[in-house]
């Protein structure tokens, strides 16, 4: 039986504020949407708020997991279009103080996940904590979120930098967000990749720019996903066609070493799934 593939992308910002998280929903949501089976992962293992932004109540999340209460499959929460979301803990110190070795034992209980999966999105925490860093690693492409504030340019290039000489990852894709016009979209990725050009050796791709939308506030005070709240919007149509673009992306079938476990054990269990469904 041949391995089917599962596009794992982690989606990061390095400063806090740059609306990641809104950028995981409705991609998610969109790529559901179109056929897509899609998991959300929060990874904000402190302070985490997927649940609040969708008006979810979780019964456990991985803060059980990692205590050996529950697996990946009992925390698993239904969210809007079908999508499945990974609840984090909100408030929790063990989580947040959680050491390289406890991050990679979280990636690895993916290997025993049943929920059949096309796609994973790992919104992670802002910043560069280790976090941070090993679900950056662990993913098969980063998109990187920025916004028009000098501090947003800045930590995207420090989390670029980290990845770039301490991980030797050097992809990275771009998304502008929160735009007046495309040309300060494409302005911000030009800022970005000036100086990433000429102190790093890393490659850019640019995605393209979500605008401004008021509709965007107000879905969000509603605890409503704006491609279905508000689809004909333009940050929506942005969203829409942002997925259009991912899903294009070509997914990797085997993993590219050290804390990639994601996509090696999630291609072992469909697997292992697809065998065991063939003999029923």
């Amino acid at each position: 039986m041949s391995k089917r593939p599962v596009q794992v992308i982690a989606v990061t910002g390095g400063k806090g504020g740059v609306g990641k998280t809104n950028v995981s929903i409705n991609l998610a949501v969109s790529m559901a949407k179109s056929g897509r089976r899609v998991v959300l992962m929060d990874a904000d293992l402190g302070l985490a708020n997927i649940d609040v932004l969708l008006g979810l109540t979780p019964k456990n999340n991985l803060a059980d997991v990692m205590a050996g209460r529950a697996s990946l499959d009992d925390i698993l929460l239904e969210g809007p279009a079908g999508i499945r979301i990974i609840p984090a803990s909100s408030g929790t110190q063990s989580m947040v103080a959680m050491g390289n070795m406890e991050h990679a034992g979280l990636i690895r209980a993916f290997s025993g996940m049943e929920y059949p999966l096309d796609v994973l999105i790992i919104d992670t925490a802002a910043g560069i904590s280790d976090s941070v860093i090993s679900f950056v690693r662990a993913a098969q492409e980063i998109l990187l979120v920025v916004c028009d504030e000098p501090s947003s340019i800045t930590d995207a290039y420090a989390l670029m930098k980290l990845m770039c000489r301490d991980y030797h990852i050097n992809r990275f894709k771009v998304l502008a967000n929160m735009t007046h016009s495309e040309q300060e979209g494409q302005m911000m990725f030009n800022k970005l990749a000036a100086v990433s050009q000429r102190f790093l050796d890393v490659t850019l791709q640019y995605l393209g720019q979500i605008p401004f939308d008021a509709e965007l506030r107000r879905s969000v005070k509603r605890q409503k996903v704006l491609v279905l709240d508000s689809p004909s919007s333009p940050a929506a149509v942005a969203y829409q066609r942002l997925a259009q673009n991912v899903m294009r992306w070509p997914v990797a079938r085997t993993p590219r070493g050290h804390l990639e476990f994601f996509v090696e054990n999630l291609l072992q269990a469909q697997d292992v799934q697809s065998v065991a469904s063939s003999k029923v």
